[in-house]
């Protein structure tokens, strides 16, 4: 057990920081920011549970996927819909095959020109001179409370699992208890138009009847809060700090919290479902996941989509100047966060993007030779040294093929990873570095785990993750050694620190968990 848990966080070893989790991390993806996939979580759901794991929603398992990232708050006038020609998706795998046995499978319709008020607008229009004429708004008045008044787009989703091959398996449609349509929030436009956005979105939080699994199941899809810290503009000017004590701009082996979060006030899209864990899991209790967005493989322009305004109707379909058809084609990619960002050469970042789990054994290198250690190595040169330990076979075991006895799952594949069998932790309870406390590098040779030692969190990243583990700082540190023997990682103890911080308790302890997003105006 020792070891398999030692194999385990030196997964984080070929990671590093980042821009972000995958926030604009390849060429191709920077082009189209609303199939961006930023953040993958996973974990054991934790809300209501109790300390030792009971009670509450155990046994039941979170995904989140967030895309479109950086959004602010003020992005009006059309703020910020999902893409209706795109596929987003969740994938499971709970077998030794690297695919997916379980998707889950999201198509977004946006209907604009719904605003009625009693006469005043009719279908998102109003009298100028008696002659009706489209507003230009989403939102054209009447917040109270939870209310968001009068909206003159309707946005609304269909969900499905797939079982088997994403695109060849068995489809089935996953609707709302009770029946109607799932939709989702309007973004938070901001305190007048919606004075109480947290209450207006929970209202949003669906309960789903699931095909094969047992009722319980939710949903939510709609803007939360950017939830991943990160010191964006330093950590990528060639990582901007001091590594002395008493720095005031930053520094890199100070307080986990140094109020260095610069994407603090942006806000991202989220799509999260809670399922049952044995809905998930196969003949193990370990089940991995990672997210995707594909694109329609054609896209023609035309410059005259709908004709003059005289020539269409009185109630035209909105549409944009393409027309899209074909195969989806992947373009989006996440499991483990920071990948792509920080281990991926930039020439293979698309390339990434648009692979599948089983293929890659064609990024080993990436991780048998991290380069983010020999980079803070040049960075600062006579304090940090990279360790030596070459290849990095450990790696390999861990970042491709997870963990035997703790989290192996799925064969040779890059995904998130996860134990539902080991019990979930109360938010109060949570180490925001995750297991990296459950090992001591006071030994001799590699880390030891020790569960006795103070804030050992074995619940905690890199066995799935979870809104308050902050794998920067875990990443970090691991990357220069921290699980190595000081022979073969001479900074291996060093405590690395980005300065951007958000504790377990600073999130909802219910789902969706993330927190209500930044307003466009207080």
């Amino acid at each position: 057990m020792r070891t398999h848990w030692i194999l385990g966080l030196t997964l984080a070893a070929a990671l590093g920081v980042a821009q972000a989790s995958s926030h604009r991390e390849a060429p191709f993806i920077t082009e189209n920011p609303k199939v961006d996939g930023t953040d993958f979580y996973m974990f054991n759901s934790y809300e209501g549970v109790a300390a030792d794991g009971s009670g509450g929603r155990n046994g039941y398992v979170t995904l989140i996927a967030n895309y479109l990232p950086l959004q602010d708050a003020y992005g009006g006038p059309n703020y910020f819909f999902l893409d209706p020609e795109a596929l987003y998706e969740i994938h499971v795998s709970n077998d030794t095959d690297p695919s997916e046995e379980i998707t889950f499978q999201f198509r977004f319709k946006n209907e604009f020109g719904k605003a009625n008020a009693s006469g005043l607008i009719t279908d998102g229009k109003i009298s100028v001179n008696g002659v009706m004429v489209q507003v230009p708004l989403v939102n054209v008045g009447g917040g109270t409370g939870a209310s968001p008044g009068f909206l003159n787009v309707l946005e609304s989703y269909e969900l499905s699992i797939v079982r088997g091959d994403r695109r060849t398996g068995n489809r089935q449609a996953i609707t709302k208890a009770g029946g109607g349509a799932l939709t989702k929030p309007i973004d938070n436009i901001g305190n007048k138009s919606i004075p109480d956005y947290a209450a207006y979105s929970d209202g949003f939080i669906h309960n789903i009847t699931i095909p094969g699994c047992a009722a319980g199941s939710k949903v939510f899809v709609g803007q939360r809060a950017e939830g991943f810290p990160v010191n964006l503009g330093q950590v990528f000017d060639q990582v901007n700090a001091s590594l002395s004590d008493g720095n005031p701009q930053f520094n890199a082996v100070g307080p986990q919290d140094q109020g260095r979060n610069t994407v603090g006030d942006k806000n991202i899209t989220t799509l999260a479902l809670e399922v049952p864990a044995n809905c998930l899991t196969g003949s193990t209790s370990v089940i991995g996941g990672w997210t995707t967005a594909s694109l329609r493989q054609t896209r023609v322009l035309n410059p005259r989509p709908q004709g003059p305004v005289s020539m269409r109707g009185a109630n035209p379909k909105v549409t944009g100047p393409a027309l899209e058809g074909g195969a989806f084609v992947q373009v989006s990619r996440l499991g483990m966060p920071l990948v792509n960002e920080v281990v991926i050469g930039i020439t293979d970042k698309d390339r990434f993007n648009a692979s599948h789990p089983s293929a890659d054994g064609q990024f080993a290198t990436y991780v048998t030779n991290p380069t983010l250690p020999e980079l803070l190595e040049v960075l600062f040169p006579g304090v940090l040294t990279a360790p030596n330990a070459f290849p990095r076979g450990d790696l390999v075991a861990a970042f491709l093929t997870g963990v035997p006895g703790v989290n192996q799952i799925s064969g040779t594949s890059e995904m998130l990873r996860l134990n539902t069998g080991i019990p979930a932790k109360p938010a109060a309870m949570q180490q925001s570095l995750g297991a990296a406390l459950c090992f001591d590098r006071s030994t001799t040779m590699a880390a030891a785990l020790d569960l006795s030692n103070a804030g050992c969190d074995p619940s905690g990243f890199p066995n799935g993750r979870r809104p308050g583990d902050d794998v920067v700082d875990i990443e970090l540190r691991v990357a220069m050694g921290y699980l190595l023997s000081d022979n073969d990682a001479p900074s291996g103890g060093t405590p690395l620190v980005d300065g951007a911080f958000l504790a377990p308790t600073s999130f909802r302890s219910v789902f969706p968990y993330l927190n209500t997003p930044t307003p466009g105006s207080p």
